[in-house]
């Protein structure tokens, strides 16, 4: 499209917007009718850890969202000369589980207990043997459990749970909803009936039936929408929390509120059997979505739904490249000793690159990036550690490698059950996140660990908000009857433009032989968790 055609398409709300609340950043991408970025804004923040809760304040939620929007308005205006007012069609999207409860007048009743608390052991072990379905310590119900278990006092007087994406989208339209990708990471879904599944919310009501709570649970959970379906519009209140200047106007659409998950599934065009993708950055999760049913339970495998509910098979690792982030800003701290200044996206691309230089398996050097707990590995606090015997080789290279390795460690422990124990097959693997920012390191080290193709495409840099924005657009033209995987492949990735790097075999030869040290090593992890308290 050329400028004129732009403005025009602005003007006359032939857009969709995408807004995402990933881990440390909020971003919002405004999208034309072809789908390409037009503007976008964002806005960073971290979570915090107060009184042992990996938490974000709900004042910063909107904050964040009204500065990333303030960011993608004044790049409009200065791009295209026109103040922002419409869009065609909104959708939001965030990190995934979580536990967000309200009473009946909307107050909260809990700290937001973010995906990452790893507090909830006890009550996810006995939820997986009632169901016989793996739940994951950070699923909204995991959360909601643990939380009768403990005898906190606020669970008789919850009305509504949701995540942080139902929380938002509820806001600003008064609809308690989800898309079901996310209600995936709530509670089971029956892939027959793309709705929470029946038999699991008896035998849960059953369960908790002596606690006389004045609520079943089907009745505070959100209602579960799929892909392309209506989900309410703005209110002139949601209006005003977006945009307090008061420009943008009430009355638009909005998609089903989405998790980062089913956004990266749509962002990298992932959301057909046999394809699936690695969102890799503060956390590192791989979703494949699956041809069949997987032969039996695995505690390591999350079983989710793509926006439109096909059966995912997701591996995640809570922790990715904090570590990691965490050296370079050492190394950063040096050059700036040595009064050299050296701009940090440069920091990144120099340090990534020497890995490359590194000896296929890290020369001998082990580390471990556990910020916080690790469930695949079965830890419930994390100590980041480097170790390496007298014989290892330590140099540069081998570091930068060791630790770009131990990023996708635990990752690989999960992604072994899917390819070695249950054969699942796939054809590529398409990679979005920071892991993949510095051009051919990241993917290149992916594609070892995985011993599949791995795939970057130009556009993967807009991340979940494009996602969440096409799913937006994707409603504006459901009344086509256009399934999401022929929308995606046809109107949005038809000539996409892209590299694929194939497994090299000696980095996968020196991957698995890290992987042993690596499993060896973690009876060092735990005795360090166990040492330093």
């Amino acid at each position: 499209m050329n400028h004129k055609e732009i403005q025009k398409a602005i003007e006359q709300g032939e857009t969709a917007l995408g807004v995402e609340f990933g881990s440390t950043r909020i971003k919002a991408v405004l999208i034309g009718p072809g789908h390409e970025p037009l503007a976008s804004g964002s806005y960073d923040w971290e979570n915090r850890y107060e009184n042992g809760i990996w938490t974000y304040h709900l004042d910063d939620v909107w904050l964040g969202l009204q500065e990333s929007y303030r960011e993608l308005s004044a790049a409009v205006l200065e791009k295209y000369g026109i103040s922002l007012r419409r869009v065609g069609a909104i959708g939001f999207s965030a990190m995934m589980h979580g536990y967000l409860p309200f009473d009946q007048d909307g107050n909260l009743l809990a700290p937001f207990r973010t995906w990452r608390n790893t507090i909830t052991g006890q009550a996810a072990e006995q939820l997986t043997e009632l169901f016989q379905f793996n739940i994951p310590q950070r699923w909204s119900i995991a959360h909601l459990y643990q939380a009768l278990l403990n005898r906190e006092a606020h669970v008789k007087d919850i009305h509504h749970l949701t995540t942080l994406a139902g929380y938002v989208h509820w806001k600003l339209t008064g609809h308690k909803v989800l898309g079901v990708g996310e209600a995936s990471g709530m509670f089971p879904i029956d892939s027959q009936t793309l709705n929470y599944d029946e038999r699991m919310l008896a035998l849960f009501n059953e369960r908790i039936a002596s606690e006389n709570l004045p609520w079943k649970l089907q009745d505070i959970l959100p209602r579960v929408l799929l892909a392309g379906e209506a989900a309410g519009v703005l209110t002139a209140e949601g209006a005003a929390l977006i945009d307090p200047t008061g420009n943008l106007q009430a009355g638009i659409p909005l998609c089903p509120p989405e998790g980062d998950a089913g956004t990266g599934m749509v962002a990298t065009n992932s959301v057909a059997e046999r394809t699936g993708n690695v969102s890799a950055g503060t956390s590192v999760f791989a979703m494949i979505v699956l041809e069949k049913a997987l032969s039996k339970l695995y505690p390591e495998i999350d079983m989710v739904t793509t926006p439109a509910g096909k059966p995912v098979a997701m591996v995640h690792s809570n922790n990715c490249t904090s570590d990691l982030n965490a050296w370079v800003e050492l190394f950063q701290e040096f050059t700036r000793v040595l009064g050299v200044e050296v701009e940090q996206s440069r920091l990144f691309e120099v340090l990534y690159q020497q890995a490359l230089a590194g000896e296929a398996d890290a020369g001998g050097l082990l580390a471990y990036n556990y910020l916080s707990g690790e469930h695949i590995t079965h830890l419930e606090e994390g100590r980041p550690l480097f170790v390496r015997t007298p014989e290892s080789r330590f140099t540069l290279a081998n570091f930068m490698r060791a630790h770009l390795f131990s990023a996708l460690g635990a990752l690989k422990i999960g992604l072994d059950i899917l390819f070695e124990q249950e054969q699942v097959q796939i054809d590529q693997i398409l990679g979005h996140g920071g892991f993949f920012k510095t051009k051919g390191v990241g993917q290149r080290l992916m594609a070892a660990a995985m011993n599949v193709p791995v795939s970057v495409m130009e556009t993967a840099g807009e991340g979940g908000a494009w996602g969440i924005a096409l799913l937006a657009a994707y409603m504006l033209r459901k009344g086509e009857n256009e399934s999401l995987e022929n929308y995606l492949a046809n109107a949005v990735f038809a000539g996409a433009k892209g590299t694929t790097i194939t497994p090299d075999p000696d980095d996968v030869a020196g991957f698995a032989a890290f992987m042993e040290r690596y499993k060896k090593g973690l009876i060092i992890e735990r005795t360090a968790v166990e040492a330093l308290r």
